[in-house]
């Protein structure tokens, strides 16, 4: 039954998420509080690994959901139905946008779309910073402590070394793996 859920969870990810991977962030975050499958910190881990990790942060999530969910089994489920809507509409408009694609509905249509996933990436992104750096829960009792500086502090001096060096992402990522690495273990956040 978990897994026909599971299928069904990110099916409907997979189909509504306009604009690829870093749109199915909300619908992760949406099956998270439906489903209780994973928490809000292992979508944090979830998204860490999946930006980290080759190939589509959308099929990455859904794998790693997956298998965290119910296994091997699970992670096969949770990806094929990510990956079925999308397969099925290029199947689909394969077959009529060549018939179609001078048609000006077909045009607005797809100016509508880009909107809609510019949107749902902007809210995915805000999500993971929002989650990231700020504990919401404790603002009202303790606005100072509701912050995580060191988060905060490693995203700014991220954000200045990637202005200062052009390099490859990959460095940045894993500079900062083994930043929180240490960090974890110098017990330099909660």
């Amino acid at each position: 039954m978990i897994l026909i859920q599971l299928f069904f969870e990110f099916f409907k990810a997979g189909l509504f998420a306009i604009g690829g991977g870093l749109a199915t962030l909300p619908f992760l975050q949406e099956i998270s509080q439906t489903t209780g499958w994973f928490t809000q910190q292992d979508l944090l881990d979830l998204i860490a690994i999946s930006e980290s990790t080759p190939g589509a942060i959308g099929v990455n999530a859904a794998t790693y959901a997956g298998f965290h969910t119910y296994g091997l089994a699970g992670g096969i489920v949770a990806t094929l139905g990510l990956v079925s809507p999308s397969v099925i509409i290029i199947l689909l408009v394969s077959k009529v946008l060549e018939k179609f694609k001078e048609s000006r509905l077909v045009q607005d249509l797809f100016y509508g779309l880009r909107p809609a996933s510019t949107g749902l990436i902007a809210s995915a992104g805000f999500s993971v910073v929002l989650a990231t750096l700020v504990h919401v829960t404790d603002l009202p009792s303790d606005p100072a402590g509701a912050f995580n500086w060191f988060g905060i502090v490693l995203a700014i001096g991220l954000y200045a070394a990637i202005k200062k060096w052009n390099r490859h992402p990959v460095l940045y990522i894993a500079a900062s793996a083994v930043i929180g690495i240490a960090a974890g273990y110098l017990h330099i956040f909660g």
